[in-house]
């Protein structure tokens, strides 16, 4: 299920990933993006997030009302560039995917995953079953 090695990554998706950096905002991959689907790390493959609960903030980021599994993001205190923020990491891959805020729609749970697109492969529904997500597509299919 992995999807990359760190070697195979580009200079953005390091510095997002492994050295914490953040992309910058409107011209990323998913920002704009609302295809059915899931979003899995780059590195590990495993799913993070579903387009279910993607939703538009105005952002920049792709941004999600919640994680697929808290099992499988972590969440950091980050006092980086004079701020106090809460990071989330893949625990799979032990890497940078973004920060959560308090700030996401009340009726979908009222937090925001603003996460790099440099972090997330996408997996359009219709490519779950050949990409090996199949167990997704029920997912996606139901209403909660």
């Amino acid at each position: 299920m992995a999807r990359k090695d760190i070697s195979e990554l580009t200079e953005l998706e390091r510095n997002v990933m492994k050295e914490n950096g953040t992309e910058s905002p409107f011209e990323n991959e998913y920002w704009k993006h609302f295809e059915e689907g899931i979003y899995v790390d780059k590195l590990s493959g495993k799913p993070l997030f579903t387009s279910k609960d993607k939703f538009d903030s105005s952002c920049g980021w792709p941004s999600f009302a919640r994680s697929l599994s808290e099992d499988d993001v972590s969440e950091h205190v980050d006092t980086s560039f004079g701020m106090r923020r809460t990071e989330v990491r893949s625990e799979t891959s032990d890497s940078h995917l973004g920060h959560v805020f308090p700030d996401g729609p009340q009726e979908l749970g009222g937090l925001r995953y603003c996460i790099n697109s440099a972090a997330l492969d996408f997996i359009p529904k219709q490519d779950l079953e050949k990409e090996g997500y199949g167990e997704y597509v029920n997912l996606l299919d139901s209403e909660e």
